[in-house]
């Protein structure tokens, strides 16, 4: 096991905040989006893996960010777990009638939604990230400008 903490504290910075948005998709929650972020860069520091480029370190941070949470969204601690209600929001960007839409999408939407207009990710790149053809993300993105529609309204989107 190789640790670089110059490397992990450099990564965090650079991309946090994308990964908490990611996890809090997943999540609705913002301490378990931490808890997600922070395996992530445990994993991360552990594995110590060696990358192309900063677009594929973050792709890579990005996707072991997802499993996280998919994994803990699907475990038996996470169905048994009563959550508090609480208004909680990551940014600013996450701040409007639009964040509650995207919010209440289901995951397979609200992720490729994610990652295209938030991270600027294209739909070849969130294929990869998500382990899906190219079609099926510009498929899933359509679906759910749909759903945002018939949630929003048209007006928004003129």
């Amino acid at each position: 096991m190789s640790c670089d903490y110059k490397r992990t504290e450099e990564a965090l910075k650079l991309y946090g905040d994308s990964l908490m948005r990611v996890a809090f998709t997943y999540t609705q929650n913002m301490d378990d989006a931490q808890d997600m972020v922070q395996e992530a860069f445990l994993r991360y520091l552990t594995k110590a893996p060696k990358f192309k480029s900063d677009e594929h370190e973050k792709a890579w941070l990005i996707r072991v960010t997802i499993n996280i949470c998919k994994n803990y969204i699907a475990s038996a601690y996470r169905k048994n777990y009563a959550e508090l209600d609480e208004s909680i929001t990551v940014s600013d960007s996450y701040n409007t009638g639009l964040s509650d839409a995207i919010k209440s999408l289901p995951h397979k939407y609200r992720i490729v939604i994610h990652l295209y207009y938030y991270e600027g990710y294209s739909q070849k790149e969130i294929g990869n990230i998500i382990n899906l053809t190219e079609s099926a993300v510009a498929t899933r993105l359509q679906r759910g400008r749909n759903l945002l529609k018939k949630k929003i309204g048209d007006d928004y989107f003129d």
